[in-house]
C-alpha cells in the first residue's frame, strides 16, 4: 500500500479585499474588488518526498506557502498534517512539526538578537531543552548541521554573509525538531555559487533527517535539482502536476512547455525557441475559461468559456482542455 501522506491540501482558497473605502464605493458605485490569490489548490506531500511549486511572480505560490503553516488561514479549504486538520488542531502541537525558511535572510532574522538566541527561540518555545547546559547543546548541534561553527551563536546576524545567514535561517527551523519544512524560495536572495551550496545541504538534510519539503521556487533549474514531483501554477490554480522526471520530460499543459523552455539547455543550441509571449492577465480581473488562453497558441472557443479542471491518467494531471480531447501530445 501506498504511504499515506504527510501534508495534504484540499480547496485551498484565499481572496484578499482589494476594494475602495466605502464612501469612495458609494459615491462611484463600484463593487468590492477581491484578488483570488490562491484559487481551489489541492496537493498531497508523502514523508521523505518534495513538492516544489513553481509559476511566475504572483501566481500564488509563496500564498499557498503561508496558508500551510498557518501564516494566513485560508477562506475555503482544509490544510492536514499526518491527517489532522491544523486549523482546528486541539493544540499548537502541530508547529513544531511543520516550520519554514523564509525568502530573505537579511530580514527574517531578528538584527539585535544574537545567533543563538534566534535558534534558541523554538527550543524555549516547544520546551525542547531540559536545562541551560540542554539549550546550549542543542544550539551548536543545529549550527554543526548546516555546516557553522558552534562559536558563531555569540555573534550577531550582520557578522554573516547572505549564504551564512541562510544557513542560520535553516538552524533556526531545524531547532524545532520538525518533519516538514516549507521553503519560500529560499535561495532566490543569493548568489548562483552560493545557491548550489544551500541546495546542496537541504538536500543532504533530508537525507539524514529524513525531512519532507514543500519547495517554492521560480527557478526551473533549481526545481529539477531538488524536486520529486512538481506543481505549476498560473493565476492562484494548478495548471500541471506530476513527478519531476516526468514534467521535466513530457510536459503535458501548454503554459509548462514555454516555462521550461526558458531553461538553459546547451542540447538545444541552433533550435528556434517559443518565447512565452504577453503578460499575465490581472488577478483582480482575470479572463473567463481557462485563465491562460490569452496567451495559449492552442486555445480555442471552448478555452474563452469554460475553466478546465485537473485531469489526466496515471500520475500526472493537467487542466487543460487541448489535452484533455487529445489535440495536445505528451
Amino acid at each position: 500500500m501506498a504511504e499515506a501522506p504527510l501534508l495534504e491540501v484540499q480547496g485551498l482558497a484565499k481572496a484578499f479585499d482589494y476594494s475602495k473605502p466605502l464612501l469612495n464605493r458609494l459615491f462611484s458605485r463600484e463593487p468590492r474588488l477581491f484578488l483570488h490569490a490562491v484559487d481551489d489548490v489541492s496537493f498531497q506531500i508523502r514523508p521523505g518526498e518534495t513538492l516544489a511549486l513553481v509559476g511566475e511572480s504572483g501566481c500564488g505560490k509563496s500564498t499557498v506557502a503561508k496558508l500551510v503553516v498557518g501564516l494566513l488561514r485560508p477562506d475555503k479549504g482544509v490544510v492536514r498534517l499526518a491527517g489532522e486538520d491544523i486549523a482546528h488542531a486541539a493544540n499548537d502541537s502541530f508547529r513544531r512539526r511543520l516550520q519554514m525558511i523564509f525568502q530573505d535572510p537579511y530580514a527574517s532574522l531578528n538584527p539585535r538578537w544574537r545567533v543563538g538566541d534566534v535558534i534558541a527561540e523554538p527550543i524555549r518555545a516547544f520546551g525542547l531543552a531540559s536545562s541551560s547546559r540542554d539549550r546550549i547543546e542543542r544550539i551548536a548541534r543545529a549550527l554543526t548541521q548546516v555546516g557553522l561553527n558552534p562559536a558563531d551563536a555569540r555573534k550577531y546576524p550582520h557578522e554573516f554573509s547572505g549564504g551564512q545567514r541562510q544557513r542560520i535561517s535553516i538552524a533556526r527551523a531545524l531547532a524545532g525538531e520538525p518533519e516538514f519544512l516549507v521553503c519560500d524560495e529560499p535561495t532566490s536572495a543569493l548568489d548562483v555559487s552560493v545557491q548550489a551550496q544551500i541546495l546542496n545541504l537541504m538536500n543532504d538534510l533530508q537525507r539524514r533527517l529524513g525531512l519532507t519539503y514543500l519547495f517554492i521556487s521560480h527557478n526551473l533549474a533549481v526545481v529539477e535539482h531538488m524536486a520529486d514531483h512538481v506543481g505549476v501554477m498560473y493565476l492562484g490554480r494548478l495548471a500541471e502536476i506530476a513527478p519531476g522526471k516526468e514534467l521535466f520530460t513530457r510536459p503535458r499543459h501548454p503554459y509548462t512547455r514555454l516555462l521550461l523552455e526558458t531553461i538553459p539547455n546547451l542540447a538545444m543550441e541552433g533550435r528556434d525557441r517559443v518565447p512565452l509571449s504577453g503578460e499575465v492577465p490581472s488577478p483582480l480581473d482575470p479572463p473567463k475559461g481557462c485563465a491562460f488562453h490569452p496567451r495559449c497558441p492552442f486555445a480555442f472557443a471552448r478555452c474563452h468559456r469554460e475553466r478546465p479542471e485537473l485531469r489526466g491518467s496515471g500520475v500526472s494531471l493537467a487542466a487543460c482542455h487541448a489535452v484533455e480531447e487529445g489535440r495536445i501530445a505528451a
